[in-house]
Order: structure tokens, then sequence, then C-alpha cells
């Protein structure tokens, strides 16, 4: 087992990690949060999912990156490479290339419920079919010397296999874990349930970084107290406030004495900015109007959930036809 310190050496206790999300997470999203929000101790890649024949060739491996990303390395170093695979799929001749890259740090998808990566027996699938799991691991461990963490609910269909899951990931040389707390079968339904993070705390030699459900600056600091993870990973409450890291770094001292109020007063300022930015760099990229405004109302999921008749505004937001359209309704926010 290699020494899991490296890992905190890299993302220190207490951090606040922006969770990797497929169709967001791409390189001109996380250049904006990373511009906009350098609070952020650290971002990752949407998931690559690795076929099961043939090869992706090095610019392929390099572009799911980003270029730029890859160039610099401050960021490089603030960015992990995440990956979705399976058993059956050609792992370990991409695990090289991606190590032959320079890549040093390596996060598998163990968690993702979607039912198409599940019936090709992927994501969280393998929280239930460990044999295939240990395979997993060893293709990628045998073939990687850097980072390697692993991302996983509690389970698949239940939470029977919880503590088997987290010691054949540790055996295996996994160096960190980022936990969210539902099993496959519960998507995002109820509330995550934070005592399997504290299990999980108290089971691993190796850091635990706990996920769901963290929505505000007080979910933030509950989640802290009551499980001692070693970070948290946001993601629906990263969507609904890109700039929690920033909040929560400026309000951490005396996060219970905060308005809420005058925290939605900024958050009009944060859009505009949030907004600017993603639209200069998606236009880089040579993003046209319409593909902008689809990609504008995927960001805008959750971000009106603090405002009064929250699912009224992001209904007229998401009914937008033209970019300019969507952009008025953000001039006139209040």
């Amino acid at each position: 087992m290699l020494n899991s310190s490296r890992f905190a050496t890299r993302i220190p206790p207490g951090s606040l990690l922006f969770a990797p999300m497929e169709g967001i997470t791409d390189e001109p999203y996380r250049m904006a949060i990373q511009e906009a929000f350098p609070e952020w101790s650290y971002l990752s890649t949407d998931f690559l999912r690795l076929p099961t024949q043939g090869e992706y060739s090095e610019k392929k491996v390099l572009q799911h990156f980003g270029l730029h990303c890859y160039s610099n390395e401050k960021i490089r170093k603030k960015t992990g490479y995440q990956i979705l695979t399976t058993a059956h799929a050609n792992t370990a001749p991409h695990i090289r290339k991606i190590e032959k890259l320079g890549f040093d740090h390596l996060d598998i998808n163990l968690g993702c419920p979607s039912k198409k990566v599940n019936s090709h027996k992927g994501g969280a699938y393998l929280l239930d079919d460990l044999d295939s799991l240990k395979k997993v691991l060893k293709d990628i461990r045998d073939n990687f010397s850097g980072l390697f963490t692993a991302k996983i609910r509690i389970g698949y269909r239940n939470d029977q296999k919880f503590y088997d899951i987290l010691k054949l990931l540790e055996d295996e040389g996994v160096e960190a874990v980022t936990l969210h707390g539902r099993t496959r079968d519960q998507m995002y339904e109820g509330r995550a349930d934070w005592s399997y993070i504290k299990e999980a705390v108290k089971n691993l030699s190796i850091p635990l970084i706990g996920n769901g459900d963290c929505w505000s600056l007080l979910d933030i600091e509950r989640m802290f107290e009551e499980t001692g993870c070693h970070g948290i990973m946001l993601g629906r409450g990263a969507l609904k406030t890109p700039w929690m890291a920033t909040l929560y770094e400026e309000h951490r001292d005396r996060l219970y004495a905060v308005n809420e109020e005058s925290l939605l007063f900024e958050r009009k300022n944060y859009l505009d900015y949030y907004f600017h930015l993603l639209e200069r760099n998606y236009r880089k990229i040579n993003l046209d109007d319409d593909q902008l405004l689809r990609r504008f109302k995927a960001f805008s999921r959750y971000l009106f959930d603090d405002y009064d008749k929250g699912n009224e505004l992001r209904s007229q937001f998401l009914r937008s036809r033209t970019l300019e359209e969507f952009k008025e309704k953000l001039g006139k926010l209040k």
C-alpha cells in the first residue's frame, strides 16, 4: 500500500473540492471556476469512459483534461483526472498512457448511478461486484504510480457490502475515498446519510472526503463536525452556489453569525461574473449562441433555489429562446 500522506499534502484537511460532473466540468467550465472562485481547493474533470475495444489516442486523453490546464502546472496540480471503466474495458493501456503523459492524480468513478453506465457494469454497479471491482483496481494500481483515489456511494442496491468495499479499496492501494451518503438505488432521493461518512472515517486509515447534501455554509460546518471527514466535495451544492468556497473562506470564523439575506444580496454580483466568465471561455472554443444557451440552461438547475419563487424564476430562465433573452433576464435579477 502506498503512503496516503501525499493526498493530504496536495489536498489539506478542511479543503472544499468541486465535484466532477458529467457534461459540466469540462475545461472551459473549470477555467471559469478557477478564475472566479480560486478558493476551491481542488477541481476535477468529468469522467473519461474507457472503451472495451481499441485505445484512445494521446490527443484525446489530453483533450479530455484540456490543453490549457495541462500546460499550466499550477492548474494541473489542482485538478484530478477522473475515469470510468469496467472489468472488461481496455483499462491497463489507457492507464499507462495517462501515466506517460504526466498526470499524477487519477480518480475512478464508482458512484455514477446512470442506468446506461450500470447496465454496462460500470460506475456504482462495481460496488455490488467486488471481484470485478478488485480487477479494475488492480488494473489501475499496477499501471499507475501517481495518486489514486476513488469516488463511491455506500452501496448499489443496499449497504450490505459497505465495509467490504472500504477494505477492498484500501487493500488495493486507493489513497483516499470520496463517499456520497446514498446507495445507487436511492439516486438523489431523501437526504444523504452522513453517518456512513463518519463510519468510513473510523474504518479507514486513508483520508475520507464527505459528499452529499451540503447546500449551505452551515451544512459544510455540520458535516465537518459530525463526521470528522478530511474534506468535503460539493456537486449539486456547487452548482447552486459556485462561489461557496469563496463564502466559506470569507466567513468560516463566524459562520453562525452570517446573515443569509446579505448572502442573497451578494448572489446577483456573483451570478453576473460567473456567466460573464463562462461565456468568455466557451467563446474561445467557438460555441455559438445556441450552444451557449443550452450550456447556460444546464448550469441553471439549482442556481435560483435561494430566491423567493425560485422554481418559477428557474422556469423563466429555462424558457429563454435566445441567449440574449437569457442575459436580459439575468440583468433584471435583484
